[in-house]
Order: structure tokens, then sequence, then C-alpha cells
């Protein structure tokens, strides 16, 4: 099964206090071992110490256009996601699958559990918070560790290899 990368996302570090999922869209990214070049994940940095399978994190466009069905107006990059793809259902991105992506090759290796940082997206908020959460269980997207680093860009391809 084949995708393509619809959106691309990174984020510098925020100011000391603030915090944020909305990742900027970008047209193409330097991927490392570390994840996209530039790019600030707080989950990964704070908690998981830079753990290098948490290095990207995929979501997939129809994942987003289900939420947008079930009445969440998300947008590709609120989830703090680095490649919104396209193509690829979001079970067809099962753990210990490796993908090239560009000129990148990552492998998933898990599910993203949905968070309290949610909250923050304008739309949610504290009072539907939980109501998000609940939603986003099974759908906030998968993980990955970069087993080569390159270039993607916005239209490359994304296949099994």
């Amino acid at each position: 099964m084949a995708g393509r990368v619809f959106a691309l996302h990174a984020k510098p570090p925020p100011p000391p206090g603030e915090h944020g999922l909305r990742k900027p869209e970008a047209s193409e990214v330097e991927v490392t071992a570390r994840g996209v070049s530039g790019d600030f994940n707080r989950y990964r940095t704070e908690k998981l110490a830079g753990d290098p399978d948490s290095a990207l994190l995929l979501i997939p466009l129809e994942t987003i256009e289900a939420l947008n069905r079930d009445g969440w107006p998300v947008a590709h990059g609120d989830l703090g996601e680095n490649v919104t793809t396209e193509g690829i259902p979001y079970d067809g991105m099962a753990p210990e699958t490796t993908w090239r992506i560009g000129s990148v090759v990552a492998r998933t290796t898990r599910a993203c559990a949905p968070c309290n940082y949610l909250y923050d997206l304008p739309y949610v908020g504290a009072e539907r918070g939980p109501e998000f959460l609940k939603t986003m269980v099974g759908r906030r997207g998968w993980y990955a560790r970069v087993v080569a680093p390159g270039r993607i860009r916005v239209g490359d391809p994304i296949v099994p290899v």
C-alpha cells in the first residue's frame, strides 16, 4: 500500500512557559535520526529523553477528515504531527512497518497516545478535553524511528520497503 506526503510540519521550541501543538507547515524538511531538523516535540523531549523510536509523528489525512466529520475542526498540523500522509489508512501504519518517505526510511514503532496537551487546541479546551481525548484513542497517529536520514518534500511518495 502506497501513499504520499500531503503536508509537513515543524515547530521550534517555544519560549519558556509556553506550549502548544499546532505546528506550522513546511514544503520540505531535513530529517536526521533525531527527527525533523528544527522541530520540537515536548513529549519526546521531556518525557522520553529524546527516544529515537519517537523521532517522527505520522498522521493520515483520512484520520483528520474523519475527525472533521465527527464535528472536530482539526487541521493538519494541529495534532503535532511532522508528516500528514494521504492514501494510507491508519491501520496500514502498523508497528514495525518500514516506509520510504521521500529519501528518508522510517519504521513505525507504536501508536501515539492522546495526551492532555490536546486541551490547548482552541476548539477543545478544558471543558471538552476529556471528550476529545476519548475521540482520539486509536487516531492520534504513529511514531516512527528514522532508519535512514534524508529529505522529505510535500507530494513525495510513501511506499513500504
